[in-house]
């Protein structure tokens, strides 16, 4: 039997990498879980009930959370923004590059888009030059990420985005390759719906920019170096930005051409993500999901998470504008995987579709619902407009209780729900499988660097250590990694975190076409790796007890701090 009766981590290394990265100096993690409960609750009853779904892990705040909330330190609950608008100018672009540099000091990712960067070799009137090109001002932010450690000792991250229209956009898909510059970027290409009708009627497609055509291309040969990039390299993903903004509940009021760096929100300049996810796990109780649990955590968390946005500092005032004039936050599920096979439901089957497809609707309805109630209490976020938001296509999928309940009490929040990849803090919750991933592999060992040596560090899969074997990611095709994206898809108002592995034996013709295929489910976006390909993962799976492949952690030689992402 499974209980849920114990509370914190179990695993040496979940223990280690909390203390790390999330505890204060001294901490335990009760008396972190105090803290962040302390610092969130609306009353006494609401500070013990998070407290006690933070204690159990039932709910994983992101890592800003935790690391933030209640702290002495001056850092953002923010996981990631978006930044302003990078204009072609030398003014706008060193001025973002210093906004960029303050909101990575205070510990928030960024993402950009760079399509407002006028082409490579495009002529300067005023200097009588010619441009360098959007990917080449990349490297300035580049360096900046490199230079400036986030705070809290996580890693600077960072997503660039260049609209596939763009004169740029060949350099751009092969701008990481045999390269050891753009390392601090994630980059995406922002796909139109245009580029892929042209790609289905074969017609050939404009590059433009600032209104002016440079050229026209073949849409097959653009998008198979698309394919071909990704196919050996893991990147560009893809960002399908007309999906984005048609899907957007605030299609009214704002214009998305970015996302944070892993892409499950979407924000608009200066837009935040405030992220944490639901550790299914923890709701399996003897081969079944307790739903009355898990809806009654909802609304505690909902009431949660909505504080953080008053009560958390912002590295600029665009920033808490937007925050506070939206309230967007990103809420989501981790160990889905793990909890499916648990119920008895391998990952990609029948079963598991079923069963996803009542967490998701879930997780969406009362999210919802939390937010009217909320709103009922303290308002709806400045910017609600009753008629337009009802229009939004996504709020017209919840079920008619939730619409009626929103157009009767309004809306607290104008997003209230995001996929992330929740790699570390699902490792702090005893290696549950991350996000909505399969297990990357059942066990693998973990290296860990020191001032004397290193240490090995053996490292089970949740359920596997339940005695519940299912399938790793590389043994699910990436057809079924889709079909898992699409259905999610479905359920959540921003955007999925999810990445198509796509195993030794399949072949390029029969990766080809896995882009397009996303795009005609309606998917917001997609990523891949190919574990032959070109491109090192971050873990590496142990074939046998006798191999010991696994990430290289890091320890600050001044601080003796580690970071083991």
């Amino acid at each position: 039997m499974i209980s849920n009766q114990h509370y914190g981590m179990t695993l040496p290394l979940s223990e280690e990498i909390d203390k790390v990265k999330y505890r204060q100096t001294g901490e335990d993690f009760y008396s972190k879980i105090v803290r962040i409960s302390g610092a969130l609750k609306d009353d006494p009853i609401h500070f013990e009930t998070f407290k006690d779904v933070l204690r159990h892990m039932r709910f994983l705040p992101a890592g800003r959370v935790q690391n933030a909330m209640g702290a002495a330190r001056q850092t953002t609950a923010f996981n990631c923004f978006v930044s302003g608008l990078v204009e072609d100018s030398m003014d706008s672009i060193m001025h973002r590059a210093t906004q960029a540099a303050e909101t990575m000091r205070r510990g928030g990712g960024i993402g950009y888009d760079f399509s407002r960067l006028r082409p490579r070799g495009d002529r300067i009137k005023s200097l009588d030059s010619k441009a360098s090109g959007a990917v080449s001002f990349m490297a300035i932010f580049d360096s900046v990420c490199q230079t400036i450690a986030s705070s809290g000792h996580r890693r600077g991250a960072q997503m660039g985005v260049l609209r596939i229209d763009h004169p740029d956009i060949e350099q751009f898909i092969t701008a990481k390759q045999n390269s050891d510059k753009l390392t601090g970027f994630n980059i995406s290409i922002g796909v139109t719906n245009e580029f892929m009708e042209c790609l289905e009627q074969k017609k050939p497609f404009p590059l433009k920019f600032d209104g002016k055509v440079y050229k026209e291309v073949d849409p097959e040969n653009l998008w198979d170096m698309v394919m071909r990039s990704t196919w050996d390299w893991a990147e560009p993903g893809v960002l399908f930005i007309d999906n984005i903004n048609d899907m957007n509940n605030l299609h009214y009021c704002e214009t998305i051409e970015a996302t944070n760096p892993c892409g499950e929100q979407p924000l608009p300049p200066f837009g935040a993500c405030l992220l944490g996810s639901f550790n299914l796990t923890k709701y399996v109780l003897d081969g079944k999901m307790d739903y009355g649990l898990f809806v009654n955590d909802i609304y505690t968390v909902v009431r949660a998470m909505d504080n953080i946005i008053d009560r958390t500092i912002y590295p600029l005032p665009e920033q808490e504008r937007e925050a506070k004039n939206k309230r967007r936050m990103g809420l989501g599920v981790t160990g889905l995987a793990n909890a499916a096979e648990m119920c008895g439901f391998a990952y990609a089957s029948e079963g598991f579709m079923e069963f996803t497809t009542t967490v998701l609707e879930t997780l969406r309805d009362h999210c919802y619902s939390a937010s009217a109630d909320l709103a009922s209490e303290k308002g709806s976020f400045p910017l609600y407009d009753e008629y337009h938001y009802m229009q939004s296509k996504f709020v017209q999928t919840l079920p008619d209780w939730v619409q009626e309940k929103i157009k009767t009490q309004g809306i607290r929040n104008s997003h209230l729900t995001s996929i992330a990849p929740t790699g570390t803090i699902s490792l702090t919750a005893d290696n549950v499988s991350s996000g909505i991933e399969p297990p990357f592999s059942l066990y693998y060992d973990r290296t860990i660097q020191q001032f004397d040596g290193h240490q090995v560090e053996r490292v089970e899969d949740y359920a596997y250590r339940q005695g519940v074997s299912g399938r790793t990611a590389n043994e699910i095709s990436a057809e079924e990694h889709l079909s898992v994206l699409a259905l999610v898809s479905k359920y959540i108002d921003s955007a999925v975190s999810k990445t198509c592995n796509v195993g030794d034996n399949v072949t390029y013709e029969e990766f080809k076409n896995l882009y397009y295929d996303a795009w005609k489910a309606g998917c917001k976006g997609i990523t891949t790796f190919r574990a032959a390909g070109k491109r090192y993962g971050i873990l590496n799976e142990v074939k046998n007890d006798n191999e010991n492949n696994a990430e290289a952690c890091f320890i600050d030689p001044d601080t003796g701090l580690k970071s083991c992402e």
